[in-house]
């Protein structure tokens, strides 16, 4: 007696499904560059985020000699992003031996000025202090494209990576 469910036909499972491993693509060297980005929209959550990643890219490549200082940069410059922009923020993380560069770009096209009011205990424009004690190079300009769909600004600070250095001397 035949099935009252029609008979269908067998797929083939794909590559890989039973039990076989399919090889993802091979780790990029240390000394090799590389770029990772998040966009996070106008939302206070947004800097949590960016440090969140930040700390999984670093872990994950190894320059995590400066997860501390890079993680404090990022969650100034993403911060001021949420705060003073109107719009969505861009985190761009990238790694061209022996530096990492973190920058954020914004909709807003006022670049930070040094604060002349308060003193190390104010709440608010401490900014450029924290970039010039923690980054070992920093800047920004306004964009003239607009990334975001409207002009901005893109803020960055660079980190170099003693143990890079150190590398590239042993291998010298």
């Amino acid at each position: 007696m035949k099935n009252a469910e029609p008979e269908h036909e067998q797929t083939p499972e794909p590559a890989g499904r039973l039990g076989s491993v399919i090889p993802g693509p091979p780790l990029i060297p240390f000394a090799e560059p590389w770029e990772y980005e998040l966009h996070f929209p106008r939302d206070a959550r947004g800097p949590a985020a960016a440090r969140t990643t930040l700390k999984a890219v670093l872990g994950a490549h190894g320059p995590g000699e400066f997860i501390d200082r890079a993680e404090l940069l990022t969650s100034e410059l993403a911060t001021n992003a949420v705060r003073y922009a109107l719009g969505p923020a861009i985190v761009r993380l990238r790694w061209a031996n022996p530096v990492l560069r973190v920058s954020v770009t914004d909709t807003c096209p006022e670049l930070p000025a040094p604060s002349a009011e308060g003193g190390p205990y104010e709440e608010r424009g401490r900014g450029l202090l924290i970039l010039d004690l923690l980054a070992d190079d920093w800047g920004g300009c306004r964009l003239r494209e607009p990334v975001l769909g409207v002009g901005g600004k893109s803020i960055w600070s660079e980190l170099c990576s003693v143990m890079a250095i150190r590398r590239q001397g042993a291998v010298r």
